[in-house]
């Protein structure tokens, strides 16, 4: 199956033959986040399933109001098999509690559900998604959303900014800027705090990080207007 998806996240001339089919006999219809969570564990759609450890579907509160959807899982998510509980995970919930963000009424997820990796030595180093696999895995995150339908969506990175926002957004340009969203009436991106963490820099590290901060304070104010 032809999927649009890819052609518009990616703004390809051709678009990229993804095998959908299997995505959607797995999802089960007006499932919770528990029951998505677990059907995922079986998917096959794109070849990532056969590198990674397992699964890693989103967390959080299925009440939340407020969800964060990153790129993809990294190792100690991998192992663990949740999202955002390694270093990364680490560095978002300081800026969060900084920002004044409550972490256990949020939801967090990732555009790709599956480890990407490279093996560099002992060490088994993130390499980004490629259009057929965001396209593979997006039956995924829209299911996750249309279940939370959260009212405020912050989107980690260029990854999910393009997967949610359109392939012509730029969170270069546009960070911090709330704007509208298919899955959410309200929507902002920022920077992925992997981003951060891999600049050489001290300072510049530390100056990238308050840009981060800034960002997350804006949600803070969004959310605040939503309570």
């Amino acid at each position: 199956m032809k999927s649009q998806i890819v052609e518009e996240l990616v703004g390809r001339k051709q678009p990229v033959a993804v095998e959908t089919s299997t995505v959607s006999s797995l999802i089960p219809p007006k499932a919770a986040i528990e029951k998505l969570k677990k059907a995922a564990r079986d998917c096959r759609a794109c070849p990532l399933w056969k590198s990674g450890t397992q699964t890693v579907f989103g967390d959080g509160s299925p009440m939340a109001q407020v969800v964060f959807v990153g790129e993809q899982p990294g190792n100690d998510e991998d192992q663990a098999g949740k999202p955002f509980v390694g270093p990364a995970g680490r560095l978002l919930n300081e800026a969060l509690a900084e920002a004044g963000i409550d972490r256990t009424k949020v939801y967090v997820t990732n555009a790709v559900k599956h480890f990407k990796w490279v093996l560099k030595g002992k060490r088994r180093i993130h390499k980004k998604p490629n259009a057929r696999e965001i396209a593979a895995c997006h039956p995924w995150l829209k299911a996750e959303l249309e279940v939370l339908k959260p009212r405020l969506l912050v989107c980690l990175g260029a990854t999910a900014a393009q997967a949610l926002l359109g392939k012509d957004f730029k969170v270069s340009r546009q960070r911090g800027q709330l704007t509208e969203s298919n899955f959410a009436p309200n929507a902002m991106a920022t920077v992925h705090p992997s981003s951060i963490l891999r600049i050489p820099d001290a300072e510049k590290r530390r100056t990238e990080m308050k840009r981060f901060i800034i960002d997350l304070r804006k949600i803070a104010k969004v959310i605040h207007g939503l309570e």
